[in-house]
Formats: structure tokens, C-alpha cells, sequence
């Protein structure tokens, strides 16, 4: 097994120094790099970024790495998938504030990531306009779902 592919960001160019202790700090996990780049400049703006990762065991070594305020992570990734991982980094304290970003709208797979203490569930169709939001939710204390499939986690 390869070492784990992470990489720590020193934050946006640009921003004093002011601005980077008020940005919510983000950690976020895809193996698309495309997809990393994309989440990356949507948030940007609002969120500090500090670490990406690019497989499960990759994210775990992140987060223990930069102790973000928040984790976004897909859930297919080489290693270990997203959903066992963000429960872990609950489960053990390092972050209770993770968002699962997915191309799956599957009942089973959002109850088990909410089952596993993940607190948003975002699908990457909606991720233009519902990442933020659902961000903002979770580092509020709340829960959040795509609107497409918001049904899917109640019981």
C-alpha cells in the first residue's frame, strides 16, 4: 500500500491574515481531481481550505493533520470509502461537522452516513447551489440534505 496522498494548503492568496482566523477551515476529500478543483473554487470565498485528499486513508491523515472545523468528503474514494472514514473522524472526535458529497441518491447509503454521526448529505448535482448552504448548516450545529432526496433521511 502506497503512502497516503494528501496535501496541506497554506490558504487564499490574498487574504490578510485577519480574514484566515474567520474562515470556517475545511478539509475536503475527492479522487477526482476535477471534482477537487470545482468544490475548491466554490468555497473558496467563504471557507478556508487545509488540507485535500485524495482517498479515504489520505482524508483520516488530513484531518488529524489540520483539525478542521468542517470535512467534506465523496463517498467512493481508494482505500477506505468516505462514509466509514467520516464516521471515524466523528466518532473519535477529531470533527463532528462532516458532509458527505456524492453522486449517489440512495435512501440506504444517506441513512447510514447519518446513522454514522455525518451530519450533511450533499449530492454533487446540487453541490452548485447546496454545498454552502449545507455547510453552513452543519457548522451551525444542524443537519442538511439535498433537497432531491431530503426524504430519504427520516425515520
Amino acid at each position: 500500500m502506497g503512502n497516503p496522498q494528501f496535501l496541506a494548503l497554506a490558504g487564499p492568496t490574498g487574504a490578510g491574515i485577519g480574514t484566515l482566523q474567520k474562515l470556517p477551515r475545511v478539509v475536503l476529500a475527492d479522487d477526482n481531481s476535477a471534482v477537487l478543483e470545482e468544490i475548491r473554487s466554490l468555497l473558496e470565498a467563504e471557507f478556508r481550505l487545509v488540507s485535500l485528499a485524495t482517498d479515504g486513508n489520505a482524508l483520516m491523515q488530513a484531518v488529524r493533520a489540520s483539525k478542521p472545523d468542517i470535512v467534506v468528503t465523496d463517498v467512493q474514494m481508494p482505500g477506505r470509502n468516505g462514509i466509514d472514514v467520516g464516521r471515524d473522524i466523528v466518532k473519535l472526535g477529531l470533527c463532528n461537522a462532516v458532509v458527505v458529497l456524492s453522486l449517489y441518491a440512495d435512501s440506504q447509503l444517506i441513512q447510514t452516513a447519518l446513522d454514522g454521526g455525518i451530519r450533511g448529505y450533499v449530492l454533487k448535482d446540487d453541490a452548485g447551489e447546496e454545498l454552502i448552504p449545507a455547510l453552513r448548516a452543519v457548522l451551525s450545529g444542524g443537519r442538511y440534505l439535498s433537497q432531491s432526496v431530503a426524504g430519504f433521511g427520516r425515520r
